[in-house]
């Protein structure tokens, strides 16, 4: 299983998807460029203590992501608010990359064609949308329980 964000805007949302990754033990690709200077050192502080334990797979662009060997062992399952699916209606795969869009626009049209399942949280009609990370917590939590793959 992994997590993995498309060209992040937050800093502190990195930080947290670090955090989350490392205590449920999955990779994270971050898939560049982001909407903040991406350094060792700025991710080591966004991370605090958690970054030693994570493990963190920085991707150049969307053709390198695409490109990665990981993509030949599972499914791209894109989190979108144009999901197709409930993300409690699907059955995930112990391979699958979970993908989460740029907090301010998403993912481009080209995302979406690439991903082989589109899904969406519900969510309260009368709210907007959730953290980038809450949404990834959610996810995976799910995902890892249908796959039996909490540590």
């Amino acid at each position: 299983m992994r997590l993995a964000l498309f060209q992040p805007d937050i800093p502190q949302n990195v930080g947290a998807a670090v955090r989350l990754t490392a205590c449920l033990d999955v990779i994270l690709e971050i898939i560049e460029p982001c909407g903040f200077p991406l350094s060792d050192r700025s991710l080591k502080r966004a991370a605090l203590d958690y970054g030693d334990q994570a493990r963190v797979e920085r991707r150049i662009s969307w053709s390198d992501f695409i490109a990665a060997d990981a993509r030949t062992h599972g499914r791209l399952v894109l989190f979108t608010t144009r999901g197709a699916c409930p993300f409690n209606d699907f059955s995930f795969q112990s391979g699958d990359t979970l993908l989460f869009g740029r907090e301010s626009a998403g993912v481009p049209e080209a995302v979406h064609a690439a991903a082989d399942a589109r899904l969406i949280i519900p969510i309260a009609a009368r709210t907007r949308s959730l953290n980038l990370v809450a949404a990834a917590a959610i996810a995976l939590g799910e995902a890892l329980r249908q796959t039996d793959g909490f540590p």
